[in-house]
């Protein structure tokens, strides 16, 4: 038996200091969220609490630099979402603004960047997230991550979902051993981000970890699977498709998935692929 509940909300568009104010306007629209009483809500684990989101109603942050987070907020507007992505600088205000999404500036290695960023939208359905460093700095794979987890949490965020990288945890040995140390120093950070999100039982989460990244057009031929034994290199934007899969899924919650082009795995694989 499935019930409809109408709900009318108000969300404010957070601005940046720079932003006018017809564009950080406060705007109301109407909600339909869809329950059901068969909804499981031990999906993800038995503590994942329930959510329900719709792609043309959800209120998303994405955060990240460019690359695959740029991508991750092209593919939400053009699924009719309402998406704020997460700026250090104005370097691509512009080519954010030109896909109707809203920059929130900040720096999530500062938690009151956050703090005010989170304060700045009423509701925050999901956060998508692709921050990541270098392997000279990469204090924001654990410390930015953590920071904007513990805002998402502290927020009501229903659902997490973040990108890291094939070598972390149980995938170590997927991937070439000379691989992994070069980018050893990014990958333990990455881990201990990764290992905080899994710990709480506020919002669902899904973790995703790509291969070697391309900037070439989407393939449409990357896979989502839990095996740990399997590595391929993944365009961004085929990342991103997954990534946006992944929030509106509850079949991805609970669950650490490594993210390759099927076509372009390194040797032999065999995997069991997550459909979604």
């Amino acid at each position: 038996m499935q019930t409809m509940q109408t709900q009318v909300s108000s969300r404010r568009a957070f601005s940046g200091p720079s932003r006018g104010a017809g564009l950080a306007s406060r705007f109301t629209r109407v909600q339909h969220v869809a329950r059901s009483a068969a909804t499981d809500p031990s999906i993800g684990g038995k503590n994942s609490p329930r959510y329900d989101m719709d792609p043309d109603n959800a209120s998303i942050l994405v955060a990240g630099g460019g690359g695959v987070a740029l991508n991750v907020t092209r593919r939400l507007k053009n699924m009719g979402s309402w998406v704020w992505q997460l700026q250090r600088t104005d370097v691509r205000r512009k080519e954010i603004e030109g896909m109707m999404a809203l920059v929130a500036k900040g720096d999530a290695m500062k938690p009151a960047d956050l703090q005010k960023i989170m304060d700045g939208i009423e509701e925050v359905d999901a956060v998508i997230c692709s921050l990541g460093g270098s392997t000279g700095d990469a204090s924001v794979d654990s410390e930015g991550n953590i920071n904007l987890i513990n805002a998402a949490i502290k927020k009501g965020v229903k659902k997490f979902v973040l990108i890291t990288s094939l070598g972390c945890g149980e995938t170590k040995d997927a991937i070439p051993a000379k691989a992994y140390e070069v980018l050893k120093a990014v990958l333990l950070e990455k881990e201990k981000a990764e290992a905080v999100l899994m710990a709480q039982d506020k919002m669902a989460w899904t973790i995703i970890r790509p291969g070697g990244l391309s900037s070439d057009p989407a393939t449409k031929t990357a896979v989502l699977t839990e095996s740990t034994k399997v590595a391929g290199s993944v365009t961004r934007d085929d990342v991103a498709m997954m990534a946006v899969k992944a929030v509106f899924s509850k079949k991805t919650d609970g669950k650490v998935l490594a993210c390759f082009d099927k076509t372009k795995t390194y040797g032999p694989a065999e995997y069991t692929e997550l459909i979604i």
